[in-house]
């Protein structure tokens, strides 16, 4: 790749957003995500695309600016009120998270897609990456985990409404709280999680860091019925990926079932935030942003010098 001084962060790592140096000590970030509908309402998939969109940004410790939509729609095939519908609860969420849509492009495409390219800035001390957790910090996760399990099992017509209410609320949740929350706190490291799931993400920030993780399996916390539906067989192919990925750096309790593997595995969409911080600045986080946010924040573990696994669970 051609070398820019301006590119503070680029290919050479795994972070969730590009970071580029305008003048000074201020830097843009910029992010894009899209995918196909997990729900069936077409207004609440809007919903969910621009809120895991905009996730990458707040986990860079950035504000957002604006966003451009991305859009796969077959005109053809569908009526437009659907689309309506979608690009309508990607225009809300952004109006809550504080930024304007103002633009974007879209294609005839036979399978509905739809996210955003998302502008944010931040200046050069507020930048949070992936690639600064330290030996003794707490991790602490800000959403409960199974909104992969849960989707397959809408999908299939076998989650309950109770099940998809809680799923939808998790996934239209913005991370803005856990970001606010951040500032002013020595936080080492932080990423949000979605695809890869929980080990996924936090095998890239220990890879990242040249560290290892501890985590108490006991403190995750999961959506309703999340346990039951994935014992059921509910589990999505990109959960099975990702254990399979990292299942060689990752050393597992005896006494973890495979369905609690994958539990840890699962493939999240629009996740909460994973941050790696110091125990004291960990406890002043929790008390901030569990009195903000409807889904209590958590510690699931901590970071430890580098073993032979990068996670222990």
């Amino acid at each position: 790749m051609p070398q820019d001084d301006r590119v503070v962060v680029g290919f050479d790592g795994a972070d969730d957003a590009a970071v580029l140096r305008l003048h000074g000590d201020r830097y843009i970030v910029q992010t894009v995500d899209f995918f196909t509908p997990i729900v069936d309402d077409p207004y609440t998939f809007g919903q969910i695309a621009a809120a895991n969109s905009i996730s990458d940004i707040y986990a860079m410790g950035a504000t957002p600016l604006f966003a451009l939509n991305i859009v796969g729609f077959p005109i053809n095939e569908l009526p437009k009120s659907i689309l309506i519908d979608i690009l309508q609860g990607g225009a809300d969420k952004a109006a809550e998270a504080g930024i304007s849509i103002v633009g974007g492009h879209s294609v005839d495409d036979h399978e509905p897609k739809y996210g955003l390219v998302v502008t944010g800035e931040v200046e050069k001390n507020n930048l949070v990456r992936n690639n600064g957790a330290q030996p003794g910090d707490a991790l602490i996760l800000t959403k409960p985990l199974g909104t992969g399990i849960i989707s397959t099992a809408i999908k299939k017509e076998c989650a309950s409404d109770k099940q998809i209410e809680a799923a939808v609320e998790s996934m239209t949740t913005l991370n803005k709280a856990g970001a606010d929350a951040m500032i002013g706190l020595e936080v080492h490291a932080a990423t949000d999680v979605t695809g890869f799931g929980l080990l996924g993400h936090l095998l890239e920030m220990c890879r990242a860091s040249g560290v290892s993780a501890d985590i108490d399996f006991k403190k995750l916390e999961f959506l309703p019925g999340v346990k039951k539906l994935a014992s059921n067989g509910f589990i999505p192919g990109g959960s099975k990926r990702n254990l399979e990925f990292v299942k060689e750096e990752v050393r597992f309790n005896g006494s973890l079932s495979e369905t609690n593997q994958l539990l840890a595995a699962d493939a999240q969409t629009s996740g909460g935030l994973l941050i790696s911080l110091p125990n004291e600045d960990a406890d002043k986080f929790l008390d901030i942003i569990n009195t903000s946010t409807s889904f209590p924040a958590f510690k699931i573990g901590k970071i430890t010098t580098k073993t032979d696994k990068f996670i222990t669970i």
